[in-house]
Order: structure tokens, then sequence, then C-alpha cells
């Protein structure tokens, strides 16, 4: 188990809560009473949609032992894929991932 220096902790912390505010305050401080341009709106809309596949991504790749590839997970993502883009429907998509997995864990071993 690896130890951590209480102060160390906290400096961490409140320097990551200083980093995220100013981030934000950039933003939401100087630009909040603008009207923004409808390029960059259009372009904001898809920062949502492009978070996701950005944290889940490293975990698909690098899920294994050590950072190996993990054959189940890889298929369970494409059928995670394959899903939503066929049926447009999150909860299909979700089922489809979860049911690949589950099948593939047992019979991959």
């Amino acid at each position: 188990m690896i130890q951590i220096d209480q102060t160390t902790l906290w400096i961490v912390i409140f320097g990551l809560g200083l980093g995220s505010f100013l981030l934000r305050f950039t933003f939401l401080g100087f630009v909040g009473d603008r009207e923004l341009p409808a390029w960059l709106l259009r372009h904001l809309r898809y920062t949502a949609v492009a978070i996701l596949p950005a944290l889940v991504g490293p975990l698909v790749v690098f899920s294994g032992e050590n950072g190996d590839t993990d054959p189940t997970r890889v298929l369970a993502a494409i059928a995670t894929v394959a899903a939503g883009m066929i049926t447009k429907n999150v909860f299909a998509a979700i089922g489809a991932g979860a049911l690949t997995l589950f099948a593939s864990v047992y019979l991959l071993g």
C-alpha cells in the first residue's frame, strides 16, 4: 500500500481545486457575459460527447494485467458501440456491452 504524507496530500488537493477553479473562471468570468460566436457554440456542444470516450478508451485498451489489452473488454466495447450506432438507444448499448462482457468472461475465462 502506498503511503502519502498528509501535508503533500492536502497541497495536491488544494492545488487541483485551485487549478480547476481558475480554468473555469477564465471561461466563465472573462467571457461569461459576452455573446459567443455560433461556430464556438456548435463546437462546445460536442465537448460532453468527447469526454466519455476519452475517459473510457484507456480503460478498455489498458484493462488487463500490467496494462495489457484484455480481449473481453475490447469485445464488450465493440458490442456497445455497434449496438449504440444501430439502435440509437443508450440502454440497448449498455445492455449489449454488459451481456457481451459477461458472456466473454464466462467463455474466454
